[in-house]
């Protein structure tokens, strides 16, 4: 007996929901937030809890150009460095999880429609990757949840400090 499965069941499913739940821990952290809170460090670090969605909404469309074309494409658009962890004047927090959604829409996209999960391209040059490593489509799926989960912790902390609210518990 043989199934048909579509492109979101099994793996990519699995991927989609996981991904989905941590996005999900991260914007439940901002609810209710406004502009001025979201731009508050409360901590001795300098993120924000804006900055931490417009830093893994950056973080995952870069590894989503690297998963469809490699580290040129990657490396297509500048990185504020510095930038990329706080609200820069002018930025909302509705308009960063706005930007967050559509960089979501685009990653989901790409999981279902990737002919491969094992398509793979050398890593860009740098300090914290091995020399000649290549990473696949799911490699990259998995580093995008991990980066999203371990950003979640640091909102949760953040939004802790700054007036109790938890995410979980």
């Amino acid at each position: 007996m043989t199934t048909h499965q579509t492109p979101a069941d099994g793996e990519r499913a699995d991927l989609l929901e996981t991904l989905a739940k941590h996005r999900g821990f991260l914007r439940h952290t901002v609810r209710g937030l406004s502009d001025e809170q979201a731009a508050l460090r409360t901590t001795v670090s300098e993120l924000c809890l804006g900055g931490l969605i417009k830093h893994v909404a950056g973080v995952e469309a870069r590894w989503t150009r690297f998963a469809v074309g490699g580290a040129t494409a990657m490396r297509s658009e500048p990185i504020d460095w510095e930038g990329q962890f706080r609200m820069l004047p002018g930025e909302t927090l509705d308009g960063l999880l706005d930007a967050y959604e559509r960089v979501a829409r685009e990653t989901d996209e790409l999981v279902v429609t990737c002919p491969d999960l094992g398509l793979a391209h050398p890593l860009p040059e740098a300090p914290w990757f091995e020399p000649g490593a290549s990473w696949s489509v799911r490699r990259v799926l998995l580093h995008i949840i991990a980066e999203t989960s371990q950003h979640a912790g640091h909102a949760d902390i953040i939004r802790e400090s700054l007036d109790g609210a938890k995410t979980m518990g």
